[in-house]
């Protein structure tokens, strides 16, 4: 009986037999000792441990304990598993998230909170905050699905010959297919085909044209091609403060070096050449930074670079012999008067040799703009003048992933090629595309006035892109605590934002910022009415921080 309950707290894995316990590889070989048992009573190991002597029973009591410690040990811990991984940390979705989580689970089951549900303004979400799909993008979508929906008299003919030509580009004619692994060919020459009208004209060849599963998919593949020591030193990435998290992650995941270029908050968030030089003299001591990130529109910062801002960045870069990485998701999101969205690669273009030859990776995304669709990952990279011998390995690497989403294919092929003036579906696409975008501009401009009617908050315009990203001058009172708490002072103020009000956001320290100060980001997302209420919730909580703290 002592054995098979041992066996039992043993989860029943290990092998026994007459000469002692067997444990699986890696672990240790016990045996037990036994008095000599009559061979009628011998009817297994239960049997010998049973006419044991006490002291030998307490010995394979205690072997067997030491047995099973052993038996529970894993061949994978925190312990062995790649160190960069544990390094790696993803604020948008980090703890405060975690803890969001929790509260809606625990208000379906009736518990009593000062709210009635969580306001996500973590993420930038599009559809979860309540933003309708595009008709044309999602009847598309339906048909290369399923296509029965063909013969819908209801759904208009120029969205069924949009999807005859991504089913036409689809072996066997299923979007349920591999396809290649750069993607579609058709959706790979359409997506070109909007590059170059885009930048006025300017070539665009669609072999350079790499689908992926959200801008994501493409920044990291192309972030690991670049993944190689230079002189024994760590390659370096440099990216603007605040950032996305997606890069400092990444950063950490492939073991390379993270280079913090600050943004300048007192210019609206721009990007100063002096710092850039500053950040990349500092680097070089210790890394062999490889790779300039820029986000424009911005994340989370929501700042709109100028041309001429964007022509200094090509010239630093080319004379640092650094590859350009230019985040251009939010092209479509750009709200202020007097901004507008100038990509990297028709400036590059625009000002000749050397620049015009440099190598530049750009990204755009289905899940951002007025498409919101983030769940279904489409998204393409460009890449310019890249050596043909690195492109042939590039494709290399990808073709490990098979393909990316066919269905995030199919929709980024609507974003690169909607309808056109005169085709069934253009008049209401137009006025759904332009009633999201005119609503979010109004949006950007609520928020901004809002942060900066609450005394202790500052916030720039939110000249494009999702989010707002205010600073908050916090009492010294409010920053001891935080300290007692163990937690930085913009999560201490976040965390108890959420408990209080059900409002999700994401502290600065997330996506860094100088020291000194303290920034949460939050999303411009929730509808109108959603949004009032959340800022008005916003202002009384905070209204009440400052009493407790003061």
């Amino acid at each position: 009986m002592a054995l098979s309950h041992m066996l039992t707290l043993c989860q029943r894995s290990a092998a026994v037999s007459s000469r002692g316990l067997l444990l699986r590889p890696g672990s240790v070989h016990v045996r037990l000792a036994a008095a000599p048992v009559p061979e009628q009573q011998q009817h297994g190991p239960a049997a010998a441990v049973a006419a044991e002597s006490p002291i030998n029973q307490q010995q394979s009591r205690t072997f067997l304990t030491m047995a099973c410690v052993q038996q529970q040990q894993r061949c994978v811990s925190v312990d062995n598993i790649n160190p960069a991984i544990k390094s790696m940390e993803y604020a948008v979705r980090g703890p405060l998230v975690i803890r969001a989580g929790v509260i809606e689970k625990e208000l379906e089951e009736g518990a009593k909170k000062p709210f009635k549900e969580v306001i996500r303004a973590n993420i930038g979400d599009c559809h979860a905050m309540g933003q309708p799909p595009i008709t044309f993008i999602r009847q598309v979508l339906g048909l290369v699905s399923y296509p029965p929906l063909f013969n819908d008299p209801s759904i208009p003919a120029d969205a069924k010959q949009r999807a005859r030509a991504i089913l036409d580009g689809c072996k066997g004619g299923s979007v349920g297919s591999y396809s290649d692994s750069a993607g579609i060919e058709v959706i790979r020459r359409h997506a070109a085909e909007y590059i170059q009208r885009r930048d006025g004209g300017i070539p665009a060849d669609w072999q350079n044209i790499i689908l992926s599963a959200g801008a994501s998919g493409g920044i990291k593949v192309l972030m690991a091609l670049l993944r190689c020591p230079i002189d024994g030193k760590k390659p370096g990435v440099m990216i603007p403060i605040p950032q996305y998290p997606l890069y400092s992650a990444t950063i950490a995941e492939f073991d390379m070096e993270q280079i913090g270029y600050y943004l300048d908050e007192a210019n609206k968030w721009g990007l100063d050449i002096a710092e850039l030089e500053r950040s990349l003299k500092e680097a070089r001591k210790t890394s062999a930074p490889r790779i300039l990130v820029v986000i424009n529109p911005g994340n989370p910062t929501g700042q709109v670079l100028s041309r001429s801002n964007i022509e200094d960045i090509i010239k630093f870069a080319q004379r640092e012999r650094l590859v350009l990485f230019a985040d251009e998701v939010y092209q479509d999101n750009v709200y202020e008067s007097g901004s507008q969205f100038h990509s990297f690669k028709k400036v590059m273009m625009e000002m000749g040799e050397p620049y015009s030859k440099m190598e530049l990776c750009s990204f755009m995304s289905c899940s951002k703009g007025y498409m919101g669709e983030c769940g279904i990952r489409g998204g393409y990279a460009e890449i310019v003048n890249l050596c043909p011998d690195v492109r042939t390995m590039l494709l290399k690497c990808i073709s490990a992933q098979l393909c990316p989403t066919t269905a995030g294919q199919a929709v980024l092929d609507c974003v690169v090629h909607p309808p056109r003036k005169g085709e069934p579906s253009y008049e209401q696409f137009e006025k759904e595309k332009a009633s999201v975008l005119e609503s979010l501009r109004e949006r950007a401009e609520l928020v901004a006035r809002t942060f900066n009617s609450i005394e202790g908050f500052s916030c720039n315009p939110v000249q494009g892109a999702m989010y707002a990203f205010p600073q908050i001058r916090l009492p010294a009172k409010a920053l001891e605590a935080a300290k007692k708490d163990g937690k930085p002072a913009d999560t201490f103020y976040a965390f108890q934002l959420l408990e209080e009000t059900g409002i999700c956001i994401v502290p600065g320290s997330g996506f860094g910022q100088r020291p000194g100060t303290y920034h949460f980001r939050t999303t411009i997302l929730p509808q109108p009415e959603k949004l009032k209420e959340m800022l008005g919730l916003f202002k009384s909580f905070h209204e009440k921080f400052l009493q407790k703290y003061k």
